[in-house]
């Protein structure tokens, strides 16, 4: 059997036995494992699956990992993808079962409509443009915990420094602060090099490069380079072009040296393009980025802020949103903030707006008032999933209109950024309340704060009102509304999530 052949055979039995392509709603893979998003794990016959030759075994996380091993996965993962689109494309559609009935809807309804919907989207988002960006973000996401704990430090420490508190101590926290932040471009080397199937600690060696001091003495294009010059953005190419250059030497050289000449040969050519082109190339497009940022809201203003807020759940379901992570790390690693994190964070304000007005609108549906009670604090704190997919997204109109409050808070902040009023924040990950730690600026924290603060609440009342008066219609606020004693006894034939979203937008 070809090779071909051998891989297209082992992906075929593998399908099956993880449910069909029906139950496949994601398919990646890192060096070893073949990573598989699916909508029913039960529908997995793990024993059979483990039992198959080319299989070394199963990992069970947040995707349902198949180890096939160095080589294997990365020629199985394309051939699985191709039998997943054939099998769909074979299947024939299933007519939708006519609606029955006038039962209200449940806080459990909408999480089965939400899930489905996640579900889809997944599917959907797995192009290869996304799934590299997905790859781009698995490189930083690791990092966010650390750019969170030194960036509370920091903000800490600039208060300490503005009160004239604890002089002997501030000096250790700004080490503590920085320290990350001075080697920020190893780990991200280690961790390109990591998820691009290279060796991690090479990924890492080559990245040193652009931070070590000695750099300042090599000339790139007429002019002496500065160490961190290309930052995150020249460690992530650097580290890309060492992947490239020890697989091609995995391929050629041979086993008996391969210890010596590879990594010695992917460190010197990687090296050297990194000082004479890379490091110069990167750190103009990182020059170009914060510039960027500056004039988008320095000439945008309110209007930047509006479509940024507005628009960013969208992205966030369509996969984008993974694009913005090293433009948030360059920006930080630059200025010392990101100026972009404050507005974005904007759009989870719309949705607790939102959610109240779900709340008052619905008097008689306890399901999904119990739902927002529920889920309103981690709301609050900027953990928006259980309002999106348990809420307003099954519900259709209220996201859209949660996406319109989120833009009015996000115009808001947007227009002080205009008027000179820069508000920032020192790390990724956290929103909403959260975020009040990392925030910094350039007028002091007490005028970034309650610029922050504002916003928040500019974005609570136009989610609410927008949905109060426009997220619902009359036939969906009798629908969901409807008592337990108004509705049929029969139980009604299921509704697809497309349809029910469909009519209620």
């Amino acid at each position: 059997m070809s090779e071909e052949n051998k891989h297209r055979a082992t992906a075929a039995a593998i399908l099956p036995l993880v449910g069909g392509a029906a139950n496949v709603t994601s398919v990646a893979h890192c060096m070893t494992r073949l990573r598989l998003g699916l909508r029913d794990r039960s529908l997995v016959q793990e024993e059979a699956l483990k039992a198959l030759p080319a299989v070394m075994g199963v990992v069970e996380d947040d995707t349902y990992q198949i180890v096939l091993g160095p080589g294997t996965v990365a020629r199985v993962t394309p051939e699985f993808e191709a039998l997943v689109a054939e099998e769909r494309a074979d299947a024939p559609e299933e007519p939708a079962a006519p609606a029955g009935g006038s039962d209200p809807v449940t806080a459990e309804e909408l999480a089965a409509q939400g899930a489905a919907l996640r579900a889809e989207r997944k599917a959907k988002n797995a192009t290869p443009f996304k799934l590299f960006l997905r790859r781009i973000a698995n490189i930083f996401v690791p990092l966010i915990p650390a750019l969170i704990g030194c960036g509370i430090i920091a903000g800490l420490n600039g208060l300490l420094v503005n009160l004239g508190w604890l002089p002997g101590i501030t000096p250790a926290l700004a080490a503590i602060a920085s320290g990350f932040m001075a080697l920020i471009a190893v780990f991200v080397g280690y961790n390109t090099a990591k998820e691009f199937g290279g060796t991690p600690i090479l990924g890492g060696a080559v990245a040193s490069i652009i931070v070590y001091a000695k750099v300042a003495d090599v000339e790139a294009f007429g002019q002496h380079l500065s160490p961190g010059q290309g930052g995150v953005l020249g460690a992530l190419a650097a580290a890309c072009l060492g992947v490239y250059v020890e697989k091609r030497c995995r391929r050629w050289v041979p086993e008996s040296v391969d210890v010596l000449v590879t990594p010695t040969v992917t460190v010197l050519v990687s090296g050297l393009a990194t000082l004479f082109g890379l490091m110069f190339l990167a750190g103009e497009v990182s020059s170009w980025i914060g510039e960027a940022a500056d004039w988008l809201l320095a000439h945008g203003g309110a209007g930047a802020g509006f479509l940024l807020g507005g628009l960013f759940l969208p992205l966030v379901m369509l996969g984008l949103h993974q694009a913005l992570i090293p433009i948030h790390t360059t920006l930080i690693e630059g200025a010392g903030f990101t100026v972009l994190l404050p507005i974005l964070a904007m759009a989870g304000a719309g949705q607790v707006g939102a959610a109240l007005a779900i709340y008052l609108r619905l008097p008689r549906n306890t399901s999904i008032r119990t739902t927002i009670k529920s889920a309103l604090w981690p709301g609050f704190l900027g953990v928006g999933e259980p309002l999106i997919y348990g809420v307003s997204l099954p519900l259709g109109r209220p996201f859209v209109t949660a996406c319109a409050g989120g833009a009015f808070g996000g115009a808001f902040v947007g227009l002080f950024n205009q008027l000179g009023t820069d508000v920032g924040s020192t790390a990724i990950g956290p929103s909403g309340w959260a975020l009040f730690p990392l925030l910094d600026g350039n007028h002091g924290l007490a005028q970034t704060i309650a610029v922050y603060a504002a916003g928040l609440i500019v974005g609570y009342v136009a989610g609410f009102v927008a949905t109060y008066w426009f997220g619902f219609t009359k036939t969906m606020l009798a629908e969901l509304n409807a008592a337990p004693d108004e509705t049929a006894p029969a139980s009604p034939a299921p509704v697809a999530a497309e349809e029910r979203v469909a009519e209620k937008v």
